[in-house]
């Protein structure tokens, strides 16, 4: 019965997150593609910081938390826009909104459901490589956005974060990372100092199918813990009405995490690509 009542449970939010999805996905607006080579166009969505305007919609399902073998679903809406500055450099803005909908760990305990902090980074890239090399640097912030306690940090965060990665014979690899510190917020809530790291390497195949693998690992100063999640995904570029998109499917084994934190987690993404 429990058994029963836990599936019943996922299932919700499974139906909650594609009705959300769905949703955005019509309130899109029809921007017509210009004239780009596929080729081009998959190698730059597998890079993080390319002059190409995306609307990445992740959604993500996290299992076995706690004692109560609990399922938190977190949505990340995901613009990514780029701004030309003269012909050497591009201004490349990558904002993550996360939605959340999680039950409790602890049996017997409530869910929470709402919205998470904001981050927000900003990366000065050179248009031109690097010795072959794409690069970018530039601040990142964290803005206490979450609309309960229990989501958020209610701290005003920032920080350095930059991305190096290469593209060749199909390959794709390199690290995205950031540190945040507190400056300012509720000075009731513990400080924020935090860093992320998200080593990545992917093969895309002559059918604009990519396999990738990576970690979104955190560490957190103030508590002296590790977030370490292992992602295996498969991409698939295509278009549909004209639109080109991608579709990932990707499975999270959590290597390590906090008490209460998740075993494993399932991953589905769709990226609205909008080429000039």
């Amino acid at each position: 019965m429990k058994l029963f009542k836990k599936n019943i449970r996922v299932c919700n939010l499974m139906k909650f997150s594609v009705r959300v999805l769905f949703i955005m996905i019509m309130l899109l607006p029809l921007v017509a593609a210009a004239e780009q080579s596929e080729e081009e166009l998959a190698k730059a969505t597998l890079n993080p910081i390319a002059s190409l305007v995306s609307l990445p919609i992740q959604n993500n399902w996290d299992l076995g938390m706690g004692e109560a073998d609990a399922t938190r679903y977190t949505m990340n809406v995901q613009p990514v826009i780029p701004f030309s500055l003269g012909s050497s450099y591009n201004l490349i803005t990558r904002t993550i909104v996360p939605y959340v909908a999680s039950e409790s760990p602890v049996i017997g305990g409530d869910g929470v459901t709402g919205l998470g902090d904001i981050v927000q980074s900003f990366f000065l890239s050179p248009k031109d490589s690097v010795g072959g090399w794409i690069v970018g640097f530039g601040p990142v912030f964290l803005y206490p956005s979450a609309s309960i306690e229990a989501l958020g940090s209610e701290k005003w965060s920032a920080g350095p974060t930059g991305v190096a990665l290469k593209q060749d014979n199909g390959f794709t690899y390199g690290m995205l990372f950031y540190h945040i510190w507190s400056f300012a917020g509720n000075d009731q809530r513990a400080d924020v100092s935090a860093t992320y790291l998200q080593p990545f390497v992917s093969y895309s195949t002559k059918t604009y199918t990519t396999f990738g693998v990576n970690t979104e690992s955190t560490y957190d100063w103030e508590n002296d813990q590790w977030t370490v999640p292992l992602n295996v995904t498969v991409t698939q570029m295509l278009k549909i009405g004209g639109q080109p998109l991608t579709l990932q499917l990707g499975y999270s084994y959590y290597a390590e995490t906090p008490d209460n934190g998740p075993d494993w987690g399932i991953r589905f993404s769709i990226t609205f690509l909008f080429p000039k």
